[in-house]
């Protein structure tokens, strides 16, 4: 069997309070795999008797770090100058077969004080699921290493993007957003069918819906907050909304003041774009106070809906004006039901452009614009 390679090193800032493996070897050693077995040319020893870590636990799981620690029996811990760490994302059975597989990561930490963080986001993830083995180590004077028999396998799963990231994401968002626009509704397009169902089946009230998967594989909002998409751009030339949609051809209209005031708190999401020219900004709009309010507080920036680069409510001469800015496409996510009897459903007169929906669409990762230096 062919050992593993040893991954690249670690060479992150980091704080000095923290033991973190950022000093990986980079000697051209290969590793046993799981299995015990070693290649001829391995450059390590015959097994001598090492403590095994055992009991091991992994804690403070972000999107690109955790720390592990184990339990090993005190005889010969003295010898040990090293740890092996096999990093490995978990394999979906769903997955694409023809697709390569992902490279297993070998990870050489020189043996420091327990638990150690381990972070590079160029292997680990956000929300995604990894098993993890430990072995201890000796380095001989020669260069070969004696080695311990891998530990148990332990799987977890790393974390959504932090505030810290969103505004990270934020921050470019900005840069790119342009000057602000005039606008005075907010609409949703769908087919007749979605419509009818709303009426028959739920009072005339639009029910919010689980997020699906677009956008950042590490935004804290897909799969998990509940609301309805809107959107808010408009044409330049109109200043109305554009009669073509990806989404149907039938359009709900309501004033933006229903929907977005001073009741109302503004989040943002993300920042994505798919392979294209033109970037996706996702906001949320909630009732202070209100179920999607409080999951957006704890998990998402805060933006002053007078005062950001997006969009924008603010009361002029006793009415309110609104503003959205003109280089991004914004997707409004609203937190709570909304009655049709608000505003009007209208057949557009322009074309259902398919390939522009973003229904779980996936982010360019190789976007220098959108992307941070995180998981993806």
């Amino acid at each position: 069997m062919e050992a593993p390679r040893l991954a690249h090193a670690m060479n992150s800032p980091t704080s000095p309070c923290e033991e973190v493996i950022k000093n990986l070897s980079l000697e051209a050693i290969q590793l046993c795999d799981r299995d015990g077995n070693k290649s001829q040319d391995s450059g390590i020893a015959e097994m001598e008797e090492l403590p095994v870590p055992h009991n091991i636990k992994i804690s403070n799981i972000t999107c690109d770090s955790f720390k592990i620690s184990w339990d090993m029996d005190s005889k010969s811990k003295d010898r040990i100058t090293h740890y092996f760490i096999d990093l490995n994302k978990k394999e979906n059975k769903n997955s694409n077969k023809f697709k390569h597989k992902d490279v297993p990561t070998k990870l050489v930490a020189k043996a420091v004080p327990l638990p150690m963080t381990v972070r590079g986001h160029w292997f680990l993830s956000p929300r995604t699921e990894y098993t993890v083995a430990v072995q201890t180590a000796s380095k001989q004077v020669d260069g070969d290493y004696v080695v311990s028999e891998w530990s148990e396998i332990i799987e977890f799963c790393t974390a959504d993007y932090s505030k810290v990231h969103l505004t990270q994401l934020l921050e470019k968002a900005e840069v790119i957003a342009g000057r602000m626009l005039k606008l005075s509704v907010f609409y949703r397009n769908q087919h007749k069918e979605y419509f009818d169902h709303v009426r028959e089946h739920h009072g005339n009230a639009m029910q919010p819906s689980v997020k699906d998967n677009s956008g950042s594989h590490g935004s804290p909002i897909s799969g998990k907050l509940e609301g309805i998409f809107f959107s808010c751009n408009t044409e330049f030339n109109t200043g109305k909304p554009p009669q073509d949609s990806p989404y149907g051809r039938y359009r709900f209209e309501i004033a933006a003041e229903k929907l977005f005031n001073p009741n109302t708190n503004l989040y943002f999401g993300d920042f994505y774009c798919m392979y294209t020219a033109y970037h996706y900004v996702i906001l949320v709009v909630a009732p202070v106070g209100s179920p999607g309010d409080e999951f957006c507080k704890q998990r998402l920036p805060q933006l002053n809906i007078k005062d950001n680069k997006f969009l924008t409510c603010d009361e002029e001469d006793g009415v309110m004006v609104y503003h959205h800015a003109q280089d991004v496409i914004l997707e409004v996510i609203y937190t709570d039901p909304v009655d049709l009897s608000l505003g009007t459903v209208a057949e557009i007169t322009g074309h259902q452009l398919m390939s522009l929906s973003t229904a779980n669409a996936k982010k360019d990762p190789s976007c220098k614009t959108c992307n941070i230096s995180v998981g993806r």
